[in-house]
């Protein structure tokens, strides 16, 4: 979802340290939108690569033990799997 300025909205108030500030503040997406709008940014992409992570644990949870047998299950069709000459 992207941010539009009708969407409610309060201010935060956080602390960086300077080296992290300028690195943010030297980016061209801030450049071009600001500061809040970089910080927006980067905290979804942050929730959703830790979604995505979850996710993750949890397919591995659910078929890491199966790993040996859902080879076996595909290794007959993986042997008739080639790449065209052409």
């Amino acid at each position: 979802m992207l941010y539009t300025p009708s969407m409610p909205s309060k201010p935060v108030q956080i602390s960086l340290d300077t080296e992290l500030l300028g690195r943010i503040d030297t980016d061209a997406e801030t450049l071009e939108d600001g500061r809040s709008a970089f910080i927006r940014s980067a905290v979804r992409l942050y929730l959703e690569a830790k979604e995505r992570e979850r996710i993750d644990a949890r397919l591995t949870r659910a078929y890491g033990t199966e790993a040996d047998a859902l080879l076996e299950e595909i290794e007959p069709l993986l042997g008739g799997q080639s790449w065209p000459t052409e």
